[in-house]
């Protein structure tokens, strides 16, 4: 509506016909102050002269009124009457100064300076420039309402999309709800096989652990026993200074008489349950294949008395065995008295590592099939549940675009879950009407949030002709980032323009159909007269 007025008020002055008046003086506004039949009052109302002194390059009235056609005074206005193209004011102190500031050259009545009357060739171009304005805002005004028609047929195909996934969406909770009853139901008897076949396996591991300790206890004793005389004493212990008690790098007769339990010597049986227990975490097995395996346990005599149970048969060694182990250790000593390598019995600890990296054996069929029953009846559980899942997401993001403000008429709809660049010398700017405002450097590094959408920020007779965006990301010592995206009218969706006029405050330009008005002719009352 603006730029028709323009175009009519252009049109209007190109066709006046001058009419008599003080130089310089709006004959539209301020003719009727300056009557010749009749003193001149200063328009601040401060004085009251004689007509004749009204242009007479002297300045009488503080404000400059009684001066319009001169420089005489510093604060007065000389107004063009541009005769063709827009009328203007320009300050007095520009006229007669030998630059013509008026098209039609009236300021430089005066000066000598020679000034060529350009106004008729200016309106011209105006209103061509007019005319064309006028055209994009009415096609712009027609694609507006094609996007009112669409956004309003979109909004109710929206709003009944989300009454039918809201109605679907107890349905599916009770499916989901039946599905979950049937899973939990097939788990229970998997979970129960499941439990006892790893019980099972479990006691089958504890065994063969067990059996590992009591192989283990059986060794030890056999390299403890170093008189082979079926028997554990107190010296043959303190042989082995890394079972020491205090920490000291000896074991001392007590330490040796408390792991025996204050005996003065055990057998095997009583070694393994007693003894070995608390040395086992100490004790270093030799590392060799050469060590004799273990006797079967036997029921001994009560400990403390003098009968010694007899030594098993494989355990005796022939003479040709002790000077056999004689050469060795003779050969050993040769070499310069090497101990035997010796090694760590794996602790519990270790054990159950083991075990838990090992799998589990494969399950029975009976088992299995309970297994199958209850992953089919997960895997129902879990598309249903997916499937009520998206359906929410769907809910939640129809009832957050239906709840957006996209115009008097929903005429900006259409930006939604769009985006639009703009390519500077030295960033990409991107605006995503509804959502956020990013600037990424063209020689690379990361993108920059200027602001995320907040409301609409127009003027209050206005208020869809500004976006707001803030919150953006913090400036270094400074606020947080925001954007002001001005709406022009325009055929085309497209950012015109962005600058920062304060720091970290940015303004974008984006035309759009969405902004533009319908223009209309209207009758221009209040314009100059030529």
């Amino acid at each position: 509506m603006l730029l028709l007025l323009l175009l009519v008020q252009l049109v209007r002055c190109s066709s006046a016909v001058e009419v008599k008046r003080p130089r310089g003086v709006s004959l539209s506004t301020d003719h009727h102050f300056y009557e010749e039949v009749k003193p001149f009052t200063c328009l601040d109302g401060s004085l009251t002269i004689a007509f004749d002194r009204v242009n007479d390059d002297y300045c009488d009235c503080a404000d400059g009124s009684d001066e319009p056609g001169t420089a005489a005074c510093p604060n007065g206005r000389f107004h063009c009457t541009n005769a063709g193209y827009r009328p203007q004011y320009i300050p007095s102190s520009r006229v007669n100064d030998g630059i013509c500031d008026c098209c039609d050259t009236t300021d430089e009545y005066n000066s000598g300076h020679v000034c060529e009357n350009t106004c008729r060739e200016m309106g011209r171009k105006a209103r061509e420039a007019l005319q064309q304005m006028v055209e994009v805002a009415k096609e712009g005004f027609h694609l507006k309402q094609i996007l009112i028609e669409e956004a309003k047929k979109g909004q109710e195909e929206k709003q009944g999309k989300l009454t039918e996934l809201q109605e679907s969406k107890q349905s599916l909770e009770e499916q989901v709800a039946a599905l979950k009853a049937l899973k939990e139901e097939a788990e229970k008897p998997e979970e129960e096989a499941k439990n006892i076949h790893k019980k099972a396996w479990e006691e089958q591991k504890a065994a063969e652990r067990a059996e590992r300790e009591k192989l283990q206890a059986a060794r030890a004793f056999q390299e403890l026993d170093q008189n082979q005389d079926g028997l554990i004493s107190a010296a043959e212990l303190q042989s082995h200074p890394e079972l020491d008690i205090e920490g000291d790098g000896v074991v001392s007769e007590v330490d040796a008489q408390t792991l025996l339990g204050d005996l003065p010597h055990v057998a095997q049986l009583s070694f393994q349950e007693k003894v070995w227990p608390l040395i086992r975490d100490k004790y270093l097995l030799k590392a060799s294949d050469d060590i004799p395996p273990a006797p079967p346990l036997e029921v001994p005599p009560e400990e403390g008395t003098e009968s010694h149970p007899e030594i098993p048969e494989e355990h005796k060694h022939s003479d040709d065995g002790e000077d056999e182990e004689e050469d060795e250790d003779e050969d050993d000593e040769e070499d310069g008295d090497q101990e035997e390598p010796k090694i760590r019995p794996p602790k519990q600890a270790a054990d159950k590592t083991e075990e838990e990296a090992e799998p589990l054996p494969p399950y029975d069929e009976a088992t299995q099939a309970l297994i199958d029953v209850a992953q089919k009846a997960r895997e129902k559980y879990e598309d249903a549940a997916k499937s009520l899942r998206d359906m929410e997401d769907s809910i939640r993001a129809l009832e957050k675009e239906i709840s957006f403000d996209f115009g008097p008429q929903g005429e900006f709809t259409y930006l939604y879950n769009q985006c639009y660049e703009l390519s500077t010398n030295e960033y990409v700017y991107r605006l995503c009407p509804f959502d956020r405002v990013t600037q990424k450097p063209k020689n690379g590094g990361s993108e920059t949030n200027l602001g995320i959408w907040g409301s609409w920020a127009g003027p209050s007779n206005d208020k869809f002709s500004i976006m707001k965006y803030d919150h953006g990301t913090g400036c270094w010592q400074g606020p947080n980032r925001s954007t002001n995206v001005k709406l022009s009218c325009g055929k085309e969706t497209v950012v015109i323009s962005t600058a920062e006029p304060s720091r970290c405050e940015y303004l974008m330009e984006l035309s759009s159909p969405a902004a533009c008005q319908e223009p209309r002719e209207t009758d221009v009352s209040d314009h100059d007269e030529l």
